[in-house]
C-alpha cells in the first residue's frame, strides 16, 4: 500500500492521527522537501512519528518514482507532504503510476495553504483561481499571473498567490556541464513579490494600459500560516513590498470585492488604518 499522508501547515504535531497511525506502520516513510516546508526540520518528525524519513527532492520523485513504487508493491509504504497530498500535481501523477501498476493507494488529507488562507477573515468562496509567482531573473521576466488576478478582480474574486520556493536548484552553468551542485535554496517574500506587480503595473501603463490592480490596491502578506509565529499584515499593494513579515513560507493576497465582515476583518491586521478609509471601502458590497 502507498499512502499519501499530509502534515498540515506548523510543526510535528499537525499531523492527523490516521497520518500518525499510518506512518508508524510502514517499513519506508519519505518526506517530500520541495513543494513546502515546515517549521521544524526532518530530526524533529522523526523523534515524533519515531521513525527515519528519506528526504524525497523533486529530482527523486520525478525521475526515480518507480523505484518506490516497486517498494510498495510488497510492504506498506508513506509519503509525506507538508499541507495537503493535493497541493502539487507531482503527487497526482505519483497516484496514477500507482494505479497503473496496481498498487493501492490511501490519502490521508490535512490543513493546506489552500483553505488556511481563511485566516485573514477573507471568505474562501470568494476566491478565483490561484496563481504562482516565480523568481525573476534578468533575462525572464513571466507576467502571465498578472492577467490572472486581474480576470479575478474583475470578477469581484480574491487571488491567493503562492509565493516561489527554489530549493536544490542548478544555476544554468552547473546544469550545462552536467555538475551536481546546487544553488543555496531561496523562499519569495511577499515584499519581493509585490516588487514584482509594481513593476508589471508600471510595465502595462508605459504599454498604454490601465491595470486593474494598482499601488494603492488592499492585499494581504501572510507568512508561517499554521505555526505559533504566523504574521499576518493586510494593506495596499505598495505597503507590501516593505512589510516585514520574517521567515518563510510567505504567501500574498490581491483582493477583490469585499463584503463590509471581510473589510472588517482585515483591518485587525491592518499596517495603516487609512488605506482601508481610502481605498477598500469603495469596493465593499
Amino acid at each position: 500500500m502507498l499512502y499519501l499522508v499530509g502534515l498540515g501547515l506548523g510543526d510535528a504535531k499537525d499531523i492527523t492521527v490516521k497520518g500518525l497511525e499510518a506512518v508508524r506502520r510502514c517499513r519506508t516513510v519519505y518526506l517530500e522537501a520541495y513543494t513546502s516546508v515546515l517549521t521544524v526540520g526532518k530530526e524533529a518528525l522523526e523523534e515524533f512519528y519515531g521513525k527515519e524519513l528519506i528526504l524525497a527532492d523533486r529530482e527523486m520523485v520525478e525521475q526515480e518514482a518507480d523505484s518506490l513504487l516497486k517498494e510498495a508493491d510488497v510492504c506498506d509504504v508513506a509519503f509525506l507532504v507538508v499541507g495537503d497530498p493535493f497541493g502539487a500535481t507531482t503527487h497526482s501523477d505519483l497516484v496514477l503510476r500507482a494505479v497503473k501498476l496496481g498498487i493501492p493507494y490511501k490519502v490521508i488529507h490535512n490543513a493546506s495553504i489552500m483553505n488556511a488562507v481563511g485566516c485573514c477573515g477573507l471568505q474562501l468562496y470568494n476566491f478565483g483561481e490561484t496563481v504562482s509567482i516565480v523568481f525573476w531573473t534578468d533575462t525572464w521576466k513571466p507576467e502571465s499571473f498578472f492577467d490572472k488576478i486581474e480576470k479575478n478582480r474583475q470578477n469581484g474574486m480574491h487571488t491567493l498567490c503562492l509565493l516561489d520556493i527554489k530549493v536544490k536548484e542548478q544555476s544554468l552553468e552547473n546544469l550545462m556541464k552536467g555538475r551536481k551542485i546546487y544553488e543555496p535554496p531561496r523562499y519569495m517574500s511577499v515584499n519581493q513579490a509585490a516588487e514584482q506587480l509594481l513593476a508589471i503595473i508600471q510595465n502595462r501603463r508605459l504599454q498604454g494600459e490601465k491595470p486593474e490592480i494598482t499601488e494603492n490596491t488592499i492585499c494581504v502578506g501572510l507568512a508561517r500560516v499554521g505555526a505559533l509565529d504566523e504574521k499576518i499584515a493586510s494593506g495596499t499593494l505598495q505597503q507590501m513590498s516593505t512589510v516585514e513579515l520574517g521567515a518563510p513560507l510567505h504567501s500574498l493576497i490581491i483582493t477583490g470585492t469585499m463584503h463590509p465582515l471581510e473589510l472588517e476583518m482585515l483591518k485587525l491586521f491592518s499596517v495603516e488604518s487609512s488605506s482601508f478609509e481610502n481605498n477598500a471601502c469603495q469596493r465593499t458590497t
